[in-house]
């Protein structure tokens, strides 16, 4: 391949995981964390960077994907937690978010008061445009990595740049979870990214271009998966770097109410009325490369599962359904979507976990086994606690492994389980 199909591809795939998430967590991430800054970033970027990376490497080593991981507990619970995680990343959160944080962003500023009406017309238009975009997927790479993804970088250090040289307020307290534990804290922020159970989709997407490009033997492709992967890595990491710097030396960031307020006044303090337009750019073009991608890898998914449908009609079909829900506005679908996303996201870290091990360890069902249904008692209770629901006397039973408070109860279980299975089959 030449070095410029790897850059293209790198950039595309910085672009598809750079979306709403990305935008609106890190700033207020700094705000919270303060004088914490630094290892509550870090933590961020591991699970906002290092393991999406870790995800996209797993899936160009896989046979056949997600699935094919998944399968290695059971068949079953591959096809299951495959088609769960296309439909979170995809048409029931990730892609209507990414239309409802534009709007929010990129349109609201510029209206005193805004309305469903406006919602409606504004998220007719976007997900028309990201239609016809996710038509051909071939076509991802010039697209994206070619023209939009460039200007998103311009625009992005533009407004950094600018804050760099401008904000000097000092690093405030932090904030009670970031005060005891910041690294953890930043861990678990990351989960709202959705990068990691994002990048299990992005993987087909990366593997799809890279075989557009004539890449052919699996050696290949995991090697070139590795070099476009290490691009949008450090891509990504700069920028939440950069926009988190913002939350923390920002005069007045620490009493604004969330990351998309603070991008948003921090533009307008910078460029005056310009800013608006500025951050608007920055925002249509990040939320409209993730949903163009989300909505390619799913309907390229479920046309690999049932063929029954084309490729274009489930296009058809996740934007609409997209355009739905993104309707409902961005608070209910934040709402909704974190009790799942935080069951979700652990099982996704185990098998990816355990798929790179795989040379080390080999492939043995129980240890996969193990490993999974140790990780659901954990993550299973930590989506109930977080749709609000009565736990009863379940955190006292289950509450004395490390970090349960911390909300990475399932960390040392699912090693645990991984152990334990190993074992079995060696015996």
């Amino acid at each position: 391949m030449k070095k410029t199909d790897i850059v293209l591809i790198g950039l595309m795939l910085f672009a598809l995981f750079f979306g709403a998430g990305n935008l609106i967590f890190p700033p207020y991430l700094g705000m919270e964390a303060g004088e914490h800054f630094i290892p509550a970033i870090i933590g961020f970027v591991i699970t906002g960077v290092s393991l999406p990376f870790l995800a996209v490497l797993a899936i160009a080593l896989s046979k056949d994907g997600i699935m094919s991981i998944g399968s290695r507990v059971h068949p079953l619970f591959g096809l299951l937690f495959a088609i769960l995680v296309y439909l979170a990343i995809g048409p029931f959160f990730g892609i209507p978010r990414g239309a409802s944080v534009a709007f929010e962003m990129g349109v609201a500023p510029f209206f005193h008061e805004t309305s469903a009406l406006q919602l409606g017309v504004f998220t007719i238009l976007f997900f028309a445009v990201v239609y016809i975009l996710s038509l051909n997927p071939s076509k991802l790479v010039d697209t994206i990595g070619q023209f939009l993804t460039p200007l998103l970088l311009l625009a992005i250090a533009a407004l950094c740049i600018a804050a760099f040289f401008q904000f000097d307020a000092p690093a405030g307290e932090p904030a009670v979870k970031y005060a005891t534990a910041p690294f953890t804290a930043g861990f678990i922020e990351g989960y709202l990214t959705m990068d990691t159970i994002a990048a299990l989709a992005f993987g087909i997407v990366v593997v799809t271009s890279l075989r557009n490009k004539g890449v052919t033997s699996q050696k290949d492709i995991v090697r070139y998966t590795a070099a476009t992967g290490s691009i949008a890595a450090l891509g990504l990491a700069v920028v939440y770097v950069a926009i988190g710097w913002i939350g923390v030396h920002m005069p007045g960031a620490d009493q604004l109410e969330n990351g998309a307020v603070i991008l948003t006044t921090a533009s307008s303090v910078l460029f005056g009325s310009f800013g608006h337009t500025l951050l608007g750019l920055i925002v249509a073009l990040a939320c409209l490369t993730t949903c163009i991608g989300l909505v390619s890898a799913c309907a390229q998914f479920f046309e690999q599962i049932w063929p029954v449908i084309s490729y274009k009609a489930y296009v058809l079909v996740f934007t609409l359904v997209s355009l739905a829900i993104a309707n409902l506005g961005l608070t209910a679908i934040i709402s909704y979507s974190t009790p799942v996303l935080v069951m979700l996201y652990p099982f996704a870290i185990v098998l990816v976990i355990l798929s790179l091990l795989r040379p080390l360890l080999g492939q043995s069902r129980s240890m996969y086994v193990g490993a999974i249904v140790l990780t659901a008692v954990y993550s299973l209770y930590d989506g109930i606690n977080a749709f609000g629901l009565n736990t009863g006397p379940l955190a006292d039973w289950i509450g004395w492994v490390p970090f349960f408070e911390s909300g990475l109860g399932w960390v040392f279980p699912a090693a645990a389980g991984a152990l334990i299975g190993k074992m079995i089959k060696a015996t």
